[in-house]
């Protein structure tokens, strides 16, 4: 008889068990759903933040050109190419790459143009600052995960896709 109410109390214990587990995982499943949810309004969010500083950057070298080719010959060591072309790629791609990634046209590809003009600013760079650095590390990051991601709903190339 002892024995047949251990196992009873075995039992209940064992499918109080599994009903806390299901619980866990029903609640792990709804901060999952609201967690891809929120993807879409922090990729917008983050294409906006690093378009904005590149896009910054490439109407400051604009409206000031002669300071401008005068960095790329004097401050800026952009390997492979002249400092002439170098600031003109550089500007170009500043101004054009960041309004694309704004609108969330061609997102992965103008994410990976800025990924490039990033790493080209830090190796070209002979001496910066631990913290913009670290900005640049962070602006890196962003653009990784809009490459992986792409530009989420708030985009026109998911207006695009949807309508292929």
């Amino acid at each position: 008889m002892a024995s047949d109410a251990n196992e009873g109390n075995s039992a209940f214990i064992r499918a109080g068990k599994m009903l806390s587990v299901l619980n866990f995982i029903n609640h792990t499943n709804k901060v999952l759903a609201l967690l891809n949810y929120l993807q879409s309004p922090l990729l917008f969010v983050a294409r906006l933040y690093v378009a904005e500083i590149f896009f910054s950057s490439g109407l400051t070298k604009l409206t000031d050109w002669e300071t401008t080719l005068y960095l790329f010959e004097s401050e800026y060591a952009v390997p492979f190419l002249s400092s002439v072309a170098a600031a003109w790629l550089g500007t170009i791609c500043e101004i054009i790459l960041p309004v694309l990634l704004t609108i969330g046209i061609f997102t992965r590809a103008a994410a990976l143009g800025l990924f490039f003009v990033n790493i080209v600013a830090v190796i070209s760079l002979s001496e910066i600052a631990l913290a913009a650095l670290y900005l640049h590390y962070l602006w890196a990051v962003l653009f990784a995960g809009i490459i992986v991601t792409g530009g989420g709903f708030f985009s026109l190339d998911r207006l695009v896709q949807k309508y292929q």
